[in-house]
């Protein structure tokens, strides 16, 4: 299968480079790069660009500095460079961030996952990170989640959905989008990606607010906003969070990215979610 890679990139001088020797490195070959450079201001562009230049598998676009958008920013970063690739033969697309080191046989492993279920839509390893010189599991999100870090997607899955959404908490929507479309969603937790950097280590301070606006993003209704509100805030053992989330959720009254049968869809699948927790405690 021949996959199109593309990674958004700001300011990633310190990390970018481990980054694409990784993906040079992979026994797998039948892959391209772009690599988005979206008006970084340290040494990011000069790097890629002398990158490039010694591996033509690779090819670098470079846009003016955009205003930032938790989630949306990225995604529109990476359209920019989806958009300069014909997808005719394409099989795979990936977004991967620029802070990541993959093993060597990533896209063979993720190669072999596609080919052997054609009910496959989207695929990737497990994200670990440093912590006190050993390589932890980043618990973000539970072990059958395809983080935003690493995705990758099947062309015709990634095509039925219609994409990733300019939004924030695309990196949840668009699996619950592919389960919409009937494509099964695959997390080989025999690979370990390394991750140089914490998820989000910018926004922990406004986790909650994000929350709330992600809960409205994905189309809740006030009762499962509710809900998944207090379970976050029991969670991480904050009343305040709860309040924060509620009042965050009931501000946002920007246009939805999704169709109205899209939300019905996800709608369904977090009732049925949390019912299975519940019975499965029980």
């Amino acid at each position: 299968m021949r996959f199109l890679i593309v990674i958004p990139i700001h300011n990633e001088a310190g990390s970018i480079l481990a980054c694409v020797q990784s993906l040079e490195a992979q026994t797998y070959r039948d892959f391209r790069v772009v690599l988005v450079d979206d008006g970084s201001s340290d040494d990011t562009p000069k790097l890629i660009d002398d990158f490039a230049q010694c591996h033509n598998r690779f090819s670098v676009l470079h846009l003016e500095p955009s205003e930032h958008q938790p989630g949306a920013k990225v995604v529109r970063t990476f359209y920019k460079g989806l958009d300069t690739q014909s997808l005719e033969d394409i099989e795979v697309i990936c977004k991967f961030d620029a802070d990541i080191i993959f093993p060597e046989n990533y896209l063979q492993r993720l190669n072999d996952i596609y080919t052997d279920n054609d009910d496959v839509g989207m695929a990737s390893g497990l994200l670990y990170i440093e912590h006190n010189g050993v390589w932890l599991h980043e618990a973000v999100a539970n072990k059958n989640h395809i983080r935003g870090a690493i995705k990758s997607y099947r062309k015709e899955c990634f095509q039925k959905m219609k994409g990733i959404r300019p939004t924030l908490g695309w990196d949840n929507i668009d699996v619950m989008l592919a389960q919409m479309y009937g494509y099964r969603v695959f997390v080989d937790r025999s690979i370990y990606v390394k991750q140089i950097r914490p998820t989000a280590y910018k926004y922990q301070s406004k986790k909650a607010e994000k929350l709330g606006e992600y809960f409205y993003n994905i189309g809740l209704d006030i009762p499962l906003a509710i809900i998944s509100a207090l379970k976050s805030a029991l969670k991480n053992r904050s009343p305040k969070a709860f309040f924060v989330i509620i009042k965050t959720y009931w501000r946002q009254n920007h246009q939805h990215e999704l169709t109205s049968e899209e939300i019905a869809f996800i709608r369904k699948y977090r009732r049925k979610q949390m019912l299975n927790k519940i019975f499965l405690k029980s």
